[in-house]
């Protein structure tokens, strides 16, 4: 009887170090730059922050709380928007050209940003001057971003978004209204739609609770370390919500 128990013991031992290992082996072959990004509110920043703790990568993200501009601009989109969106793009290309020229990190990278999608804001905050002037000042930078081996795109509706802004109260986020939240998941729906650069990955987030979920954060997770196809989705089965 203790020889069988012994037996099972070892049994469930040796089980749970392959699996620790099967783990491993997938964790290594993960994308080595994944970039994540979604609209205010979607929990991109959170995801970033979770796979750089999973997979050991340095983790690059957006400066928001750093542009002195941003505060003015939620109160005054229409008069801040310029000075905003400058500000961004002058972070944006800077990291980029860090991460471009290896003196930032090493390969392996989680960002919460894609630079591509600054002249997404810029088409939606800037008038048609303001927009050539920044077109002009992006040419003339002549920055080539690396590509990512995979983008995490999150999705969910106006109303889960504001929402969580509420609920992590920002103060200057409480400026934020359901138009402009709308108006900039339309952007980023129709970006995504047509963007063929990287592997993307669309997840429906509505539902999801990336921070304090852990069966939520691990389906995820799952599909990320899944064989890339150009296009995929991820929509959490009802068992899991």
């Amino acid at each position: 009887m203790v020889a069988s128990s012994n037996a099972q013991r070892a049994a469930g031992v040796t089980g749970g170090i392959e699996a620790i290992e099967r783990l491993n082996e997938r964790l290594q072959s993960a994308p080595r730059y994944i970039a994540v990004e979604g609209p205010i509110g979607v929990g991109k920043t959170t995801l970033s922050r979770r796979l750089a703790e999973t997979l050991g990568y340095p983790l690059l993200l957006e400066p928001a709380s750093e542009n002195p501009f941003l505060d003015r601009f939620y109160r005054d989109p229409r008069a801040n928007a310029l000075p905003t969106q400058l500000f961004f793009l002058l972070h944006r290309v800077q990291q980029m050209q860090d991460i471009s020229s290896g003196e930032l990190v090493e390969p392996n990278l989680i960002a919460d940003f894609l630079l591509e999608k600054d002249r997404l804001f810029a088409e939606l905050t800037l008038d048609a001057e303001e927009y050539k002037l920044y077109d002009q000042i992006y040419a003339s930078m002549r920055v080539s971003a690396p590509t990512p081996d995979l983008v995490i795109y999150l999705q969910a509706p106006t109303r889960v978004l504001q929402s969580r802004i509420r609920a992590r109260g920002v103060q200057y986020e409480r400026y934020i209204d359901d138009g402009y939240l709308e108006r900039l998941t339309d952007s980023y729906a129709q970006f995504f739609h047509f963007y063929e650069d990287a592997p993307l990955l669309i997840v429906n987030a509505a539902e999801l609770d990336l921070a304090d979920n852990e069966n939520h954060y691990a389906e995820l997770l799952e599909e990320i370390l899944a064989k890339r196809t150009p296009r995929q989705y991820f929509n959490p089965h009802p068992t899991l919500l």
